[in-house]
């Protein structure tokens, strides 16, 4: 199935807010004034895509289309154009679809550190999988760190992942410091000349500050070992989390310095229009987004595609 169609059906939710709620809202041949602006802003707001971006969508609506004759298709490629630039951040992160790394802030020598956190159920250990399976497929030597020590099943689990996969794992004795884990894990990855290491981390929410504190160890120590790492610090967010994803990008950010957002469960529940809000309230691209449960069903995220679907039919 074509990323669009995988896109559409996920952002089902989305599109029934923005395309059903409001389609009595823009009748072709009426003028467009500011009692149907208004109430496309609420079903922005209502969509998740926050008050930013939703008001900026809404003022470039009103420069170009408002006191005008309303042309339905010229008006929703606006709002398409618009969440199109917005996602690629102006259009400066485009990446590749066929190109599975595309995304990711390569090492310039030495082995890539990936550090990958989030809060607890959203799909954390599974996307890392799923990005190793990534990795190793397009032939990079791939070595996972299982730092979330605390809980045993979590270990297991990306020990039988990686066994699936066909690449290492690094793992610490049961309630070792995280921080070590990590360590060790970027230890081999420079003497035994590793592409990729992939970091897990325990899921946490944002407001446990002793935890959080403890994430931000981990980054330190990563440092500490290789000067310019993590190359990427990415944070795995929930598609159903809506605005409370803010408050997890703002935080997680301040922990580790995150580079992007690995956006899960995007099926139809979910609205997904908080990656607009996150992108214009902290700048953190989606870099990959899951499509399901299996291994392979980890894409590359295009904007483009995304803001069609969005407003699509």
């Amino acid at each position: 199935m074509a990323l669009f169609d995988r896109f559409k059906g996920a952002l089902q939710k989305t599109r029934t807010i923005l395309r059903t709620d409001v389609r009595d809202l823009f009748k072709s041949g009426e003028i467009l004034d500011e009692e149907q602006l208004e109430t496309f802003h609420r079903g922005l707001i209502t969509a998740d895509m926050g008050v930013r971006a939703s008001g900026e969508l809404v003022d470039e609506l009103r420069e170009k289309h408002g006191g005008r004759t309303v042309d339905p298709d010229a008006i929703w490629q606006t709002v398409q154009d618009r969440l199109t630039e917005t996602l690629s951040g102006g259009g400066q992160e485009q990446y590749d679809p066929a190109d599975p790394l595309s995304p990711i802030n390569r090492a310039e020598s030495g082995p890539t550190i990936i550090l990958v956190a989030g809060v607890n159920g959203v799909g954390k250990t599974t996307s890392i999988a799923k990005l190793a399976h990534l990795m190793h497929s397009a032939g990079l030597k791939t070595l996972l760190a299982a730092g979330d020590t605390f809980r045993a099943a979590a270990v297991d689990q990306l020990r039988t992942w990686s066994e699936r996969i066909g690449c290492e794992i690094v793992t610490g004795a049961d309630k070792a410091d995280p921080a070590s884990v990590a360590f060790e894990a970027c230890r081999r990855g420079e003497e035994e000349n590793f592409d990729v290491v992939i970091i897990d981390t325990a899921g946490r929410l944002q407001t446990q500050t002793n935890l959080m504190n403890e994430l931000e160890k981990v980054r330190r120590v990563v440092s500490k070992r290789i000067e310019t790492a993590p190359h990427e610090s990415l944070l795995v967010l929930d598609a159903t989390t809506g605005q409370n994803g803010l408050s997890q990008a703002e935080k997680f950010t301040e922990a580790i310095d995150c580079t992007g957002i690995i956006l899960t469960k995007l099926d139809g529940s979910a609205k997904g229009g908080v990656v607009v809000a996150i992108r214009k309230q902290s700048g953190l691209p989606v870099k990959y987004v899951g499509l399901g449960e299996q291994i392979d069903q980890l894409a590359v995220f295009d904007a483009a595609e995304f803001a069609s679907a969005l407003v699509a039919h």
